[in-house]
């Protein structure tokens, strides 16, 4: 990791200091620092050979060059090489002088990443009437406490925590989620950063696709999140019962998951969980991301070198420790869509590191269904590239090269932000304390302690 990033950082001052590039933001210098590649030349070669067309550009990080050319007799010692090339053929020939160490992008490269992550999803959410409805929600929930609210039923389980539905008792039409976690869970596996990296993520993410969390409260025992209640049911369960999705279908439900991803990197969130089980249904039918457990707040343009994530959907990158970004979400949104029409995931091993050894075998090594078309299965393909400069959905555009992509041909983006399209499933959900879309969950038996000592909660 050290060397990593020691490496990176050489690499965007590099950049930082060619002329050209010094306007660029901070996140466009570090994709490009991430395609760099170092090209070793000996004393005499080649750099570039005057009369080749110009479709790459170098840096040179150690050394020396002298350019010469037909029309200039004189030779010009050159210890740093910036000048981005255009199509136009070159005009001079540039060998190395002793040992030289080039950094080189190619012209495709440097297109695809020049400009900034699009900031797609800020605009909507940033306009009065939402700060004001945002607002009087603040309020309302401020003044709430755990004993205004009576116990439904469990909607799900999960390693930390239990998830029940409540009911407001002064108002019965009004139901939430309430997550309830184990403080001594918590402790024991020094999941604290990830607890409160998740509320504080949480309390933000105000999309139509994630689920919302309005407060949070705690006593000597627990930790509770009071949340969204989407009845709809979790994804993974339709997704069990159908045994596939068709293209219509996994279409609208990846549309609702780009959605959600878009309004999270644009803030330099990464979700890291991408799967069917993180996805929930409210009672139209549009889903929404759960679960924010591994999302990370990591800023435009930097990495992180976490080992998190289920072993299906986990990127390269992170088996590698190479350190990940928000394309690590991209990858993973490639292996949903892969595995919403064909019932499975394309990578999948008896135990993890089976897993993770037919992950880096690649992509183009997996034969897909004849059930998935050849424009879902072009998109699946690049979303899931080995290098992450690559994959769409990390490039100039961002999020908007994904929405253009052929599979997604007449697809009504607007018409799903503003909740106007039908979603091609409406879960029957007959009131507020309706829970028949979940599975059924035993009542928690186990008590735990009470928790004294930790103070670490004290902002939750």
């Amino acid at each position: 990791m050290r060397t990593g990033l020691i490496k990176h950082s050489q690499y965007t001052d590099f950049l930082r200091s060619v002329p050209s590039f010094q306007s660029l933001p901070e996140d466009v210098l570090s994709k490009l620092a991430d395609v760099l590649e170092e090209t070793h030349y000996s004393d005499g070669d080649y750099i570039i050979r005057q009369g080749a067309t110009g479709d790459t550009f170098f840096i040179i990080s150690e050394g020396q060059s002298t350019q010469h050319s037909n029309s200039h007799s004189e030779s010009v010692f050159i210890s740093f090489l910036s000048s981005l090339c255009r199509e136009d053929v070159r005009t001079a020939s540039v060998t190395a002088v002793g040992d030289v160490t080039c950094l080189v992008i190619d012209r495709e490269s440097f297109k695809q990443l020049i400009g900034g992550l699009d900031d797609v999803n800020s605009k909507q959410y940033d306009s009065d009437e939402v700060k004001a409805k945002l607002q009087a929600e603040a309020d309302f929930f401020s003044s709430v406490s755990l004993s205004d609210f009576n116990i439904i039923c469990t909607l799900g389980m999960g390693g930390f925590s239990r998830v029940e539905l409540v009911q407001l008792k002064n108002d019965p039409n009004r139901s939430f989620a309430l997550k309830v976690l184990k403080k001594r869970h918590i402790l024991d596996t020094s999941q604290q950063g990830h607890i409160l990296s998740e509320r504080r993520i949480m309390m933000e993410a105000h999309s139509p696709f994630i689920i919302r969390l309005y407060r949070t409260f705690r006593d000597p025992k627990y930790l509770y999140m009071l949340l969204e209640a989407c009845l709809g049911g979790e994804l993974w369960t339709l997704l069990r019962d159908r045994g596939s999705f068709d293209d219509g279908t996994t279409r609208f439900y990846t549309g609702c998951v780009i959605e959600a991803l878009a309004f999270l990197h644009s803030r330099g969130i990464i979700y890291r969980d991408l799967k069917p089980e993180n996805i929930i249904l409210d009672h139209r039918g549009y889903a929404k991301l759960v679960d924010f457990g591994f999302a990370k707040k990591v800023g435009l343009g930097k990495k992180t070198w976490t080992f998190c994530g289920t072993p299906e959907y986990v990127a390269p990158e992170i088996i590698l420790n190479k350190g990940h970004d928000s394309s690590a979400d991209c990858w993973s949104l490639g292996i949903l869509v892969f595995e919403l029409l064909s019932g499975s995931p394309p990578f999948s091993g008896s135990d993890p590191m089976k897993t993770y050894n037919i992950i880096l075998r690649g992509i183009d090594m997996i034969e897909f269904p004849k059930k998935i078309t050849k424009s879902a299965a072009n998109l699946v393909k690049r979303l899931c590239r080995d290098n992450p400069s690559e994959r769409l959905g990390n490039q100039k555009n961002g999020v908007k090269d994904i929405q253009k992509h052929k599979w997604f041909e007449g697809f009504n983006w607007d018409g799903l932000r503003q909740g106007t399209i039908d979603s091609p499933y409406t879960p029957t959900v007959d009131g507020p304390l309706d829970n028949s879309n979940f599975d059924y969950f035993p009542e928690d038996t186990d008590d735990p302690p009470p928790d004294e000592e930790s103070g670490w909660d004290l902002e939750f």
